[in-house]
């Protein structure tokens, strides 16, 4: 037993050394070696790309295979610099389809135009940009023995579009605290609105309300990054709807919202905005009409606004519905539900009061928060 165990470890350093040999001999053997992308395929040199991030429009890179040595895979990736740019600080590296193993990348508008932001091209501008592809195997990268430029033109519009938008300063509900700032509510990709009221002072928008926020504002009916907005002339309530997509926004007071009733094709009452998007009445007596063949409790709501011009106009909520029953406990929350209606006829795309609400003092609230479903209740007192 003595002898076997001598023998075994006198066997050890002799069999560690043929692992670690082998080991060696692997190492050594791995080839990197390849040759670069010799060609660029598309775009072709100069390409002019008027670029709509809005769509689902994209651009097709292609160039030739890099070849391996040992024949094994290259991984790619597209690099874009300006054009000035000779790629050791490039704006963007993306890797190619499939993961990098494909030899083509297809690259969004939306994503080619914020490349283009960041490369200093403004919106509305034309300007160029320098690509070239990376060709890599293990720690071996080449770059293609050419590159190319592509012209692109910007549309109005901001390169990166927020998630959120909020609202905040001196001249706002919630003051200049950002922790406070109010939450925009999202109406369509890239367009955010608030209905809200703006006392005399400062008020910008942001995308966050904590750190240090990206912030925008508006001058005129453009929306820009950076600044602040001013309002004057005594508290107001107002409408401010950002499109993102265009760089515009739009500023529209809303000098009064009243209960249109339409048996009477009149306002039965005015609402006064109190915070937080919400308009309402109290205490109100509501009577339907009583017409030969019952009563009649069909209304909706017309909302008077100014432009940022001055120019006066008229808006209309009511139903979805061309014509609506009369709500019950079992009745939907969406039949409550705000639709902006370009119908102003008397009857059509009213709501209907329930029936317990007739002779009987109610409270009437509209809701215009941002943080829900526009809609509006009614209340028995």
């Amino acid at each position: 037993m003595k002898k076997l165990l001598k023998n075994i470890m006198l066997a050890l350093p002799v069999a560690l050394g043929v692992i670690l040999t082998g080991c060696g001999k692997d190492d050594n053997e791995l080839n990197v070696n390849i040759q670069p992308v010799s060609r660029l395929n598309a775009p072709v040199n100069d390409k002019y790309i008027k670029l709509q991030p809005t769509t689902s429009a994209s651009v097709v890179f292609e160039w030739d295979q890099a070849r391996a040595e040992d024949g094994s895979l290259v991984v790619y990736e597209v690099v874009i610099d300006k054009e000035s740019g000779d790629f050791s600080d490039p704006v963007a590296k993306l890797t190619s389809d499939g993961g990098g193993v494909q030899n083509k990348l297809t690259l969004s508008h939306k994503d080619l135009n914020s490349i283009a932001g960041k490369a200093g091209i403004a919106s509305l501008a034309t300007g160029k940009l320098k690509w070239t592809v990376n060709a890599s195997k293990g720690y071996n990268t080449q770059p293609a023995t050419e590159s190319r430029t592509i012209e692109v033109e910007r549309p109005n519009g901001f390169a990166e579009i927020p998630v959120d938008v909020f609202l905040t300063g001196d001249a706002t509900e919630k003051g200049a605290e950002l922790a406070q700032a109010v939450k925009l509510k999202s109406t369509a990709p890239g367009v955010f609105e608030i209905y809200t009221s703006l006392k005399d002072g400062k008020y910008k928008f942001v995308d966050r309300n904590s750190g240090t926020p990206a912030t925008y504002s508006i001058d005129g009916g453009a929306l820009k990054e950076g600044g602040e907005s001013t309002q004057s002339g005594g508290t107001k309530v107002y409408r401010l709807r950002l499109d993102f997509n265009n760089a515009a926004a739009t500023i529209t007071e809303i000098t009064a919202i009243g209960l249109w009733f339409a048996p009477e094709n009149s306002i039965m009452y005015d609402l006064s905005y109190t915070t937080n998007g919400v308009w309402s009445f109290e205490n109100k007596l509501i009577n339907f009409h009583q017409e030969s063949w019952g009563r009649d409790e069909r209304y909706k709501f017309r909302v008077s606004v100014k432009a940022a011009d001055g120019t006066a106009g008229t808006e209309w909520y009511g139903s979805s519905n061309a014509d609506n029953n009369r709500p019950t406990s079992t009745t939907p929350l969406s039949f409550w539900e705000l639709r902006a209606i370009a119908n102003s006829d008397q009857y059509n795309y009213c709501y209907k009061f329930a029936s317990e609400v007739d002779t009987k003092n109610c409270d009437v609230k509209l809701y215009f928060s941002p943080d829900k479903t526009y809609t509006h209740e009614v209340i028995v007192r």
